[in-house]
């Protein structure tokens, strides 16, 4: 299945079942490129199990997904490399500092020092965190430790965040 052009997620049939329950049942769907994309229902409605299966940590018993063109299922690193993700809990490290989160970050990966430098100093501007960029994330009140979590997932320019 060949993708649109703009067209960063593609959901055909999607379906998934624990034993005697479905938790997904044929949802299909498409993200453009560029969209704000949410899900929102009631707790079990399948939003968690869909995301986990677009992310590749669950295999859908049924149905396509293709994220950036490439095919969940037949290539999930591959798509895996086109997502970043921030989890719902916060994953910056508070002993160090805000650049110091993202330099580590992009060290892992396999980002030339002088480059991830130059990046993680565009990152926290971005964030609104420049000037406090040298103090530890521990001092950060709740918000700002939440504008540090995209910034290192942002260091490797994901076709899909």
């Amino acid at each position: 299945m060949e993708r649109e052009r703009d067209e960063v997620i593609a959901v055909n049939g999607l379906t998934k079942r624990f034993g005697a329950i479905t938790a997904v049942e044929d949802i299909s769907f498409s993200v453009p490129e560029g969209e704000l994309f949410g899900f929102l229902g009631p707790n079990g409605a399948g939003k968690t199990t869909t995301i986990r299966m677009l992310t590749g940590l669950l295999t859908p018993d049924a149905g396509h997904i293709s994220i950036g063109g490439i095919d969940v299922q037949k290539d999930p690193i591959g798509a895996k490399m086109q997502m970043g993700i921030i989890p719902e809990m916060s994953n910056v490290y508070t002993d160090l500092t805000a650049k110091q989160n993202v330099v580590m970050a992009g060290r892992f990966y396999g980002m030339r020092r002088k480059a991830v430098e130059e990046r993680a100093d565009q990152l926290l501007e971005q964030f609104e965190l420049a000037d406090r960029k040298n103090d530890r994330v521990e001092g950060f009140s709740k918000g700002m430790k939440q504008r540090c979590d995209p910034a290192p997932v942002r260091l490797g320019r994901p076709y899909l965040l």
